[in-house]
């Protein structure tokens, strides 16, 4: 069983990219996954802007980073690139936290104009880390996820097939078959 961290980088608790990263964080625990949840809206402020790398949500989330096998990075799509907070929580990061770890970029947005912002904007800051494997991304459109009040998501059938299958490929990637843990 392969650890898992969740990154969010949107800044809204009620975002598309947020509750859509759950629901993916649900596949990979069926699959056998231990995974732990990181929503970068909730580092303090102060220590994300202040750059302040002694904070106790800096020192955390770095320890998150440390412990994780795999890391799951989601962000929305804004002015063609990723999110400030998640861009904030990277900078405070050691230059190499990816050293070893097995990396699935998503992304969420409203236009296909900013399909690339995965492969051309958030691929390189993964690389730069020391990642030892970063799998095929995936961008989704908002259009494609539809949120209820009771903070649940659907999402369209093509959109969710193709995430099925990134989330599947990353798992295998992590070392743990979705086949073998359907059986199990």
């Amino acid at each position: 069983m392969a650890t898992v961290l969740s990154v969010s980088g949107s800044p809204s608790a009620s975002s598309r990219t947020n509750r859509l990263l759950r629901q993916l964080d649900q596949r990979l625990t069926a699959q056998g996954h231990d995974v732990v949840p990181l929503d970068v809206r909730t580092i303090a402020a102060e220590a994300l802007l202040g750059a302040d790398l002694r904070h106790p949500a800096i020192v955390e989330a770095t320890e998150l980073f440390e412990r994780a096998d795999g890391v799951v990075v989601g962000t929305p799509v804004y002015k063609a690139a990723y999110s400030g907070v998640l861009k904030a929580l990277l900078d405070l990061l050691p230059q190499f936290a990816l050293t070893g770890k097995t990396v699935l970029p998503l992304a969420t947005g409203g236009s296909t104009a900013h399909v690339l912002a995965i492969d051309y904007a958030l691929r390189p800051v993964l690389n730069s880390m020391g990642a030892a494997h970063i799998v095929q991304g995936w961008f989704t459109l908002d259009k494609d996820i539809t949120a209820h009040d009771d903070g649940s998501i659907t999402v369209a059938p093509a959109a969710a097939e193709a995430l099925n299958q990134v989330v599947d490929h990353f798992s295998l990637a992590l070392g743990r078959s979705p086949l073998l843990a359907a059986a199990s």
